[in-house]
């Protein structure tokens, strides 16, 4: 299967779906980051994930600072596009347009670009899978969401694979928030046309 994956940082990737993609080596993956790219420390330890998950990818410069100011949605649009080499894919995978916890607009901004494109036509693809996660408003670290049709149970040498990516090469230490986040169950929201993308959100906001 061609595959992307399609993230605003490197390391969401791993968090949210690095063992499916550990689960599946023989997919053709490419992984694309929005942010980071001009951050030679990250971009070095992007590229020892990638050759872990037998894939392929590349990282943008979109601004990342910490007041999280908001990205006009032509600018969001056009750094996938100029990012995402241009073909169809089987899958892709990104970000829910709810992000995965409470709250990184960032997250959400690419979650609802890869929407806009699909819907546009711009492009294509035959399903598109969100990551499904939620911390009920920061009470606990994100949990999948049970009700998600694609759940990826991971097997403990898998999870401990995951781990290592988060912990060793990331470098994000003990007791961290991506630490003590690592789901052991990845959890998918599954659509195949972009007209479902809204029947689930009008579903999930009655």
């Amino acid at each position: 299967m061609n595959v992307a994956v399609i993230v605003a940082h490197p390391d969401d990737e791993t968090l949210w779906a690095g063992g499916t993609l550990l689960i599946h080596p023989l997919w053709q993956t490419y992984i694309v980051g929005l942010c980071r790219g001009k951050d030679e420390e990250r971009k070095e330890k992007f590229i020892r994930a990638l050759k872990l998950y037998n894939a392929k990818g590349v990282l943008g410069d979109l601004d990342d600072g910490p007041e999280q100011n908001p990205k006009p949605e032509n600018e969001i649009d056009d750094k996938i596009l100029e990012l995402l080499p241009a073909k169809h894919y089987d899958l892709i995978i990104t970000h829910s347009i709810h992000g995965e916890y409470t709250r990184h607009i960032r997250h959400e901004e690419v979650g609802r670009a890869v929407i806009r494109l699909w819907s546009g036509g711009r492009i294509t693809m035959n399903e598109l899978w969100t990551f499904a996660y939620e911390d009920n408003h920061k009470a606990h670290y994100p949990l999948p969401q049970h009700q998600a049709p694609v759940q990826m149970n991971l097997s403990a040498e898998i999870w401990l694979r995951k781990y290592n990516i988060i912990t060793a090469i990331y470098g994000f230490s003990k007791n961290s928030f991506e630490e003590q986040t690592t789901p052991r169950t990845e959890a998918f929201w599954r659509f195949t046309n972009p007209p479902d993308v809204d029947n689930q959100n009008k579903s999930n906001n009655n």
